[in-house]
């Protein structure tokens, strides 16, 4: 049964996005008509140009993460990678996106959802992978020499429970367990020594 405080997190989260991706598009576009102009010169530009870019990556990213996610709903593996592949862009982390073909919005909701979570393990930097198995079954791996985890964070999505005192940087271990919920699976975690695996 879907959680009406998760629907509206996600009516907020899309409101959110939708607002500021036209405004930071039109910074880019601006950008661009100067760059054709020949009037940008400096190192200026280029930073102005690489926060937009980073900014229009991070709402896309975000946008299916919190958003809302009709069932029906597929995104293309074209527009995951590239999503993916802008987010993680000049980051410590790097990313392989292991699976083939359109993914249900709602699952792909949930992988997201996933990274954010695993993202934190690799302060350090690291690997992280999705795979999915052939039963259906998701797996999103973070890969690292060290480790860092916040064990309240994973306690609380090991048990289902929102962690105590969550900070809006922890916003996704609150929201996965649910969303997970909504998807009619269960949340696994696997700890190694080098890897921690979410698997739903």
């Amino acid at each position: 049964m879907p959680n009406p405080n998760t629907d509206l997190a996600a009516l907020v989260g899309s409101r959110i996005c939708h607002d500021l991706i036209s405004p930071v598009g039109a910074i880019g576009n601006g950008l661009e008509l100067i760059t054709m102009s020949g009037d940008a010169t400096g190192p200026e530009i280029g930073l102005i140009s690489g926060s937009v870019s980073n900014a229009t990556a991070r709402i896309r990213f975000f946008r299916i993460a919190f958003g809302l996610a009709s069932g029906n709903q597929l995104v293309p593996e074209l527009e995951i990678r590239t999503i993916l592949a802008d987010s993680y862009h000049e980051s410590r982390i790097s990313l392989d996106w292991l699976v083939e073909g359109a993914v249900a919005r709602p699952e792909l909701r949930a992988v997201f959802l996933a990274l954010l979570c695993a993202e934190t393990a690799l302060g350090r930097g690291g690997v992280l992978s999705i795979l999915r198995q052939a039963s259906g079954i998701w797996q999103v791996v973070a890969l690292s020499d060290t480790l860092t985890l916040k064990e309240s964070s994973w306690q609380a999505i090991e048990t289902g429970l929102p962690p105590e005192g969550l900070t809006p940087n922890e916003v996704e271990f609150g929201l996965l367990p649910c969303v997970i919920e909504t998807l009619q699976r269960r949340l696994a975690v696997t700890r190694e020594e080098d890897r921690i695996t979410l698997s739903f």
